[in-house]
C-alpha cells in the first residue's frame, strides 16, 4: 500500500531532506560548542549569541559562521594542538620513568662485580629481563 504511494523521486526527495535535517543540527551542535569553549568570549557575548540562535536559529547560526568561522577552526587548531602536546608529555613520561632493559642489564652486572649478586643470581635476574 506505501509502496503504491511513494514512488522512487519522493523516497530520494525524503532523503535529501533528512541528510540536510542532520547536517543542520551538526551545524547547531559545533556552533553552541564553540560559543561555549570560546575562551575570547565574556559571559555576556556568550549569552547574546546563545539567544540569537535560538530566536532565530537560521539567521543566528548563518551569522555566527560568517562572523566568526574563522575562530571556530583556530579554536579547533588550538585544541588539537593541546591534545598533541599532552599526548606526546605522557609518553616521554611514561618512557623516562620506566626502566629500559639495556639499564637493568648495566644495573645487575655492576652488583655482580660489586659481589652483591652470584653467578646464578645474575643469569636467573637477565633471564627474567630478557624474557619481559
Amino acid at each position: 500500500m506505501l509502496a503504491e504511494t511513494w514512488g522512487v523521486g519522493q523516497v530520494l526527495w525524503s532523503i535529501f531532506w533528512f541528510t540536510c535535517f542532520f547536517i543542520w543540527i551538526w551545524l547547531l551542535v559545533m556552533v553552541f560548542m564553540d560559543i561555549f569553549r570560546s575562551p575570547d568570549l565574556g559571559g555576556g557575548a556568550k549569552a547574546l549569541w546563545i539567544i540569537f540562535v535560538i530566536v532565530l536559529p537560521y539567521l543566528g547560526v548563518f551569522v555566527y559562521l560568517i562572523a566568526r568561522g574563522h575562530k571556530m577552526g583556530e579554536h579547533r587548531m588550538q585544541e588539537a594542538a593541546a591534545q598533541d602536546q599532552a599526548m606526546r608529555a605522557y609518553v616521554r613520561e611514561t618512557v623516562s620513568s620506566s626502566p629500559n632493559t639495556a639499564s637493568e642489564l648495566e644495573r645487575l652486572a655492576a652488583l655482580k662485580q660489586q659481589g652483591v649478586l652470584t653467578d646464578a643470581e645474575f643469569e636467573s635476574q637477565k633471564a627474567k629481563l630478557l624474557a619481559s
